[in-house]
């Protein structure tokens, strides 16, 4: 039982530097999607980004 807790505490931190990796460290540009300026506001620039 302890085995399996410390292997599931290591993935869920694994996971978590992950994100935090991709949130902060790496640039924009390599997750950027090929849909060029795409934005939700619709026509009009509402000054929400």
């Amino acid at each position: 039982m302890d085995f399996s807790q410390n292997i599931l505490v290591y993935i869920i931190l694994a996971v978590a530097v992950g994100y935090l990796v991709k949130k902060f460290l790496l640039p924009k540009s390599l997750f950027a999607s090929g849909k060029g300026g795409a934005k939700g506001c619709g026509q009009d620039d509402c000054g929400c980004h």
